[in-house]
C-alpha cells in the first residue's frame, strides 16, 4: 500500500506499525556492550536522509547536570552565570532554555532571582523526578515546562526499575498525563537511549507520546539522551548507536517534529561535539549543553563549542556575542576557582598560545597563518606566544607586539638588532638548565634590566 508522506513529501510504502515488544528477558546488546571489552561499533550500511530543521538552537543544563560534577553553585553565582548566558545567546535567543533543580531552598531562590530579571531567553525550565507530586513544584514556581526522566534501555528498565517494558511505559505515560492535567509542558528525557531497543521500546513509547500531544494540544518534547556517550555519528552505523538513525527514527516513525526534539550527549568516548552537530543535521532542533562541558563523569557537550558549530553550519552568529565566552571562562577561573585545562578549545589558557619559533615567525608575518580565526575579534583573545628555548627572534618580536599592544609603525620587526640581546638572555636561561616557559612578568623584568633604553621606548609606545 502506498501513501504520500506529508512530512518527507515523498510517496512511501505505508509505515510499519511499531508496537511495544514486552520481552521477558532484557536485551542488553552484549554483542556490542561486552562489559569486559571496549564497546563495538556495528555497521548495517543503511543511511538516512540529512534534513536539518529550519530552526536550530542551544539549550543549557549548567544548573542541573553541570552541578552534578562540582561543588554546587551559590545563588549569586547562578544569577551571574544566567546573565552571561542571556548575553551570549543574543536577542534572538539562540540559547533557548536552561533547566534548574527545584527541590532545595537554594534551588527555588535561584529560580526566583533569575525570573525577576525578566529575560525572555534563556527560558527557565525545571527538572524533576518522574513522580506526579513533583509537578506541583513546577506549577508553584511559575514555570511552563519541566524535564522528567524516563528510562529507555533494558539496563535501566529491568536492572534499575525492576519492571517490564510494558510496566515502565505505562508508568511513564501516567506521569506525562499528570503533567498535562495541570498544564505543564513535559519534556521526556529518554535516558540511556543508545543502549535501548529502538523499535521494540523507544519508537512505540514515542508514538504514544505523540498521541498524547495531539490529544492535549500541548507540544510534548523528547530529549534523546546519550547517557553513556555511546552515540556514533558515522554514516551507515546500526542502531542503537547511530545518532542519524535515532533522530531520523524519532521524527519519521514516531512523528516527533524537529522543534520537539532535543539531543543530550556525554563525552565518554570524545564524540560529544560531533554527535551534537550530527543531531542538528539530521533533524533535531535543540542541542543540550553545559558551560565548559562540566557534567557527569566526562562531562556534557560544551556550550561554547556549539556556539561556533551553530555559526559554522548557519553562516552567522545570529546575534550571539562570542566574546562573552571569554568572560565566562574568566569567571570560572577567577571567581569559581575552577581549573580549566589549558589546552581546552576557546576557553583554555593555551588555546591560541604557541611555543614554536617557526609558528611565531609565521604569526609575525600574518596572524592568519597559524591562528584558527580572528580570536581577538570573536573571543577578545589575542594570539599569545610563549617565550622559551624555541621562541627565537621572531617569537620575541611577536610577544613584544602583543604584550605592549604595538600597532602599525610602532610594531617591532624581527630584524630589530636590539632583539638579539633579549634572545641571548633567553638562551642563557636554558643553557643553564631551565625547562619551564618564561612568564610574562619575568620577561618584562628582563627587558627592563637587559635593554633599559628599549624598555623605555616600549613603555612610551604603549602609553
Amino acid at each position: 500500500m502506498l501513501e504520500f508522506n506529508q512530512r518527507s513529501n515523498t510517496l512511501e510504502q505505508r509505515a510499519y506499525t511499531y508496537k511495544l515488544q514486552d520481552v521477558t528477558e532484557p536485551n542488553l546488546y552484549r554483542h556490542l556492550y561486552n562489559y569486559e571489552e571496549a564497546p563495538k561499533i556495528p555497521f548495517n550500511h543503511r543511511q538516512v536522509p540529512m534534513r536539518p530543521s529550519s530552526q536550530i538552537w542551544i539549550t543549557d543544563s549548567t544548573f542541573r547536570d553541570g552541578q552534578q560534577a562540582r561543588a554546587p553553585y551559590t545563588v549569586e553565582q547562578i544569577v551571574h552565570l544566567y546573565k552571561l548566558l542571556h548575553k551570549l545567546g543574543g536577542p534572538r535567543g539562540i540559547i533557548r532554555q536552561t533547566e534548574f533543580f527545584l527541590y532545595s531552598k537554594k534551588d527555588k531562590e535561584a529560580v526566583e532571582r533569575c525570573l525577576e530579571l525578566g529575560y525572555q531567553y534563556p527560558e527557565i525550565t525545571g527538572w524533576i523526578r518522574a513522580v506526579k507530586e513533583d509537578f506541583q513544584l513546577v506549577k508553584e514556581m511559575g514555570l511552563k515546562e519541566t524535564g522528567i526522566l524516563a528510562s529507555s534501555s533494558d539496563y535501566h528498565i529491568f536492572k534499575k526499575l525492576k519492571m517490564t517494558r510494558n510496566q515502565a511505559m505505562e508508568q511513564f505515560l501516567s506521569i506525562i498525563k499528570a503533567a498535562l492535567e495541570i498544564g505543564v509542558v513535559p519534556r521526556v528525557h529518554l535516558e540511556d537511549l543508545t543502549r535501548a531497543d529502538f523499535y521494540g521500546f523507544v519508537v512505540p513509547f514515542a508514538i504514544e507520546i505523540s498521541k498524547l500531544s495531539e490529544e492535549s494540544g500541548i507540544p510534548i518534547k523528547i530529549r534523546a539522551c546519550d547517557t553513556m556517550g555511546f552515540g556514533v555519528s558515522y554514516p551507515g552505523v546500526a542502531l542503537p548507536r547511530s545518532v542519524p538513525g535515532i533522530i531520523y527514527g524519532l521524527w519519521h516513525h514516531a512523528g516527533i517534529h524537529s522543534e520537539r526534539l532535543e539531543w543530550h550527549g556525554h563525552n565518554d568516548f570524545y564524540k560529544v561535539v560531533a554527535n551534537a552537530g550530527t543531531a542538528w543535521l539530521y533533524g533535531c532542533s535543540g542541542i543540550n549543553c553545559t558551560l565548559l562541558g562540566i557534567g557527569e563523569r566526562t562531562g556534557n557537550c560544551p556550550l561554547e563549542a556549539m556556539v561556533f558549530e551553530y555559526a559554522a553550519l548557519r553562516g552567522t552568529m545570529d546575534g550571539m556575542d562570542p566574546t562573552v565566552i571569554t568572560e565566562i571562562a574568566s569567571y570560572y577561573a577567577k571567581e569559581l576557582k575552577y581549573k580549566i585545562p589549558p589546552m581546552t578549545p576557546f576557553v583554555g589558557r593555551d588555546f591560541n598560545f604557541t611555543r614554536a619559533g617557526i609558528h611565531a615567525d609565521g604569526l609575525l608575518k600574518d596572524e592568519e597563518i597559524y591562528n584558527i580565526f580572528n580570536t581577538e575579534k570573536l573571543l577578545n583573545r589575542p594570539v599569545v606566544v610563549a617565550i622559551n628555548e624555541y621562541s627565537g627572534i621572531a617569537g620575541i618580536a611577536f610577544w613584544l607586539n602583543q604584550y605592549f599592544n604595538l600597532k602599525g609603525e610602532k610594531r617591532i620587526d624581527k630584524k630589530d638588532l636590539r632583539l638579539q640581546r633579549l634572545k641571548d638572555w633567553v638562551d642563557r636561561q636554558y643553557a643553564e638548565g631551565r625547562n619551564t616557559v618564561i612568564g610574562d612578568g619575568e620577561f618584562e623584568e628582563a627587558i627592563r634590566r637587559e635593554t633599559p633604553d628599549f624598555w623605555k621606548e616600549l613603555s612610551e609606545n604603549n602609553s
